[in-house]
């Protein structure tokens, strides 16, 4: 299960926002919180309360109760261009130079940790088959000894010859 949230017309450019975004990418609910909580930039005040509001989300979408934010991760985390607002700064001579005032729209997609696939029980063993296995083992080390010699190499005549 999954959520999102959206905030458009942040008034701060992409590239800015894209630096802050990329910290908490892939990483579970709690720790993201942290880093934004006590990043220094600017943008990362915006991006925390993205990232409350898609958790809220989540956290409303659930009908089985209330998930916690441990049992979350950021999925998805990106960071689109806005509009830009034109401004006219003026320039030396009688001229202007055109400043262009970005935005940017970030998106961040929250899911429930998928839960760790539990390994299939073993089997007891019958009491049937516990005969079978002791017969199988005592002629298991004789089959290994019989290999043993077989499997060592052979000394050569020069081998003795210099002993």
């Amino acid at each position: 299960m999954e959520a999102r949230a959206i905030n458009r017309y942040i008034s701060t450019s992409p590239r800015k926002m894209r630096l802050v975004i990329d910290l908490i990418r892939g990483k579970s609910v709690d720790e993201a919180l942290h880093i934004l909580h006590f990043s220094p930039k600017h943008a990362s005040r915006v991006a925390e309360k993205v990232l409350r509001s898609a958790v809220a989300n989540l956290q409303n979408k659930d009908e089985a109760g209330r998930l916690e934010t441990g049992a979350m991760l950021v999925k998805e985390a990106f960071v689109d261009s806005g509009m830009s607002m034109k401004r006219i700064l003026p320039a030396p001579m009688g001229r202007a130079f055109r400043m262009r005032k970005r935005s940017n729209h970030v998106t961040i997609i929250v899911a429930a940790k998928p839960a760790p696939a539990k390994p299939p029980a073993r089997r007891a063993k019958s009491a049937a088959a516990e005969p079978a296995s002791k017969e199988a083992a005592a002629k298991k080390p004789a089959a290994k000894k019989t290999a043993a010699k077989k499997a060592a190499p052979k000394k050569s005549a020069k081998a003795q010859e210099s002993k």
